[in-house]
């Protein structure tokens, strides 16, 4: 039983770091292949900061340049949107 219990919360566990979206059955190297995403952590501590910068406007390109410094890797228009939308959010004024 006790072994059972173990196995369980391990299979719990990897499965609540399952990313959202893959399919739930296949080959996990695949899963490699999948394109990065900005976690929620990154997305706020992008947009934190743009809080204290005396911009009138805060665009798309602003953004994917921070993404770039941050991550090291070409931001996708999804994750600038979220960026964008996290601002807007803040109350910053957007591109």
């Amino acid at each position: 039983m006790v072994l059972r219990d173990t196995v369980s919360s391990i299979i719990a566990f990897l499965r609540a770091g399952y990313p959202s979206g893959a399919p739930p059955f296949g080959y996990a190297p695949v899963l490699a292949l999948l394109p990065r995403r900005l976690c929620d952590d990154e997305v706020t501590t992008i947009a934190v900061t743009f809080t204290g910068r005396k911009r009138r406007s805060i665009g798309d390109a602003d953004v994917g340049v921070e993404i770039l410094r941050v991550t090291d890797v070409m931001p996708s228009p999804d994750d600038i949107d979220r960026v964008q939308r996290r601002l807007d959010a803040m109350g910053c004024a957007g591109g």
